[in-house]
Protein backbone atom coordinates (compact mmCIF):
# COMPACT_ATOMS: atom_id res chain seq x y z
CA UNK A 1 0.00 0.00 0.00
CA UNK A 2 1.48 3.60 -0.60
CA UNK A 3 1.19 5.88 2.05
CA UNK A 4 1.41 9.60 2.14
CA UNK A 5 2.43 10.27 5.38
CA UNK A 6 5.85 11.31 5.05
CA UNK A 7 3.87 14.17 2.87
CA UNK A 8 2.09 15.64 5.88
CA UNK A 9 5.28 15.54 7.61
CA UNK A 10 6.98 17.71 4.94
CA UNK A 11 4.58 20.25 4.78
CA UNK A 12 5.01 20.77 8.34
CA UNK A 13 9.03 21.32 8.28
CA UNK A 14 8.38 23.28 5.27
CA UNK A 15 5.40 25.21 7.19
CA UNK A 16 3.63 24.73 3.88
CA UNK A 17 -0.33 24.68 4.99
CA UNK A 18 -2.74 22.58 3.26
CA UNK A 19 -4.41 26.03 2.74
CA UNK A 20 -1.48 26.78 1.33
CA UNK A 21 -1.25 24.34 -1.42
CA UNK A 22 -4.96 25.24 -2.98
CA UNK A 23 -4.71 29.02 -2.77
CA UNK A 24 -0.77 29.94 -3.27
CA UNK A 25 0.30 26.75 -5.50
CA UNK A 26 -3.10 25.74 -7.00
CA UNK A 27 -3.32 22.01 -5.26
CA UNK A 28 -6.85 21.00 -6.33
CA UNK A 29 -8.64 20.45 -2.97
CA UNK A 30 -9.66 16.98 -4.87
CA UNK A 31 -6.20 16.08 -4.55
CA UNK A 32 -5.16 16.60 -1.23
CA UNK A 33 -8.52 14.88 -0.11
CA UNK A 34 -7.11 11.96 -2.84
CA UNK A 35 -3.99 12.31 -0.83
CA UNK A 36 -5.23 12.17 2.94
CA UNK A 37 -7.40 9.30 1.98
CA UNK A 38 -3.98 7.12 0.56
CA UNK A 39 -5.89 6.76 -3.17
CA UNK A 40 -4.42 7.19 -6.11
CA UNK A 41 -2.79 10.29 -7.25
CA UNK A 42 -1.18 10.90 -10.56
CA UNK A 43 3.21 10.92 -11.13
CA UNK A 44 1.97 14.82 -12.57
CA UNK A 45 0.72 15.37 -8.70
CA UNK A 46 3.66 13.51 -7.08
CA UNK A 47 6.15 15.76 -9.36
CA UNK A 48 4.44 19.39 -8.68
CA UNK A 49 4.25 18.27 -4.92
CA UNK A 50 8.11 17.55 -5.45
CA UNK A 51 8.74 20.57 -6.99
CA UNK A 52 6.70 22.98 -4.55
CA UNK A 53 8.64 21.31 -1.75
CA UNK A 54 11.70 20.94 -3.29
CA UNK A 55 11.77 17.48 -1.90
CA UNK A 56 12.49 13.71 -2.62
CA UNK A 57 9.67 11.43 -3.79
CA UNK A 58 10.13 9.84 -0.86
CA UNK A 59 9.78 12.59 1.02
CA UNK A 60 5.44 12.27 0.25
CA UNK A 61 4.97 8.97 -0.35
CA UNK A 62 6.12 5.51 1.13
CA UNK A 63 5.13 1.82 0.24
CA UNK A 64 4.31 0.00 3.02
CA UNK A 65 3.93 -4.04 2.74
CA UNK A 66 0.11 -5.29 3.66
Amino acid sequence: MISYEPLWNTLEEKGISQYALIKEYGVSAGQLSRLRANQNVSTHTINRLCKILSCRVQDIIIYIEE
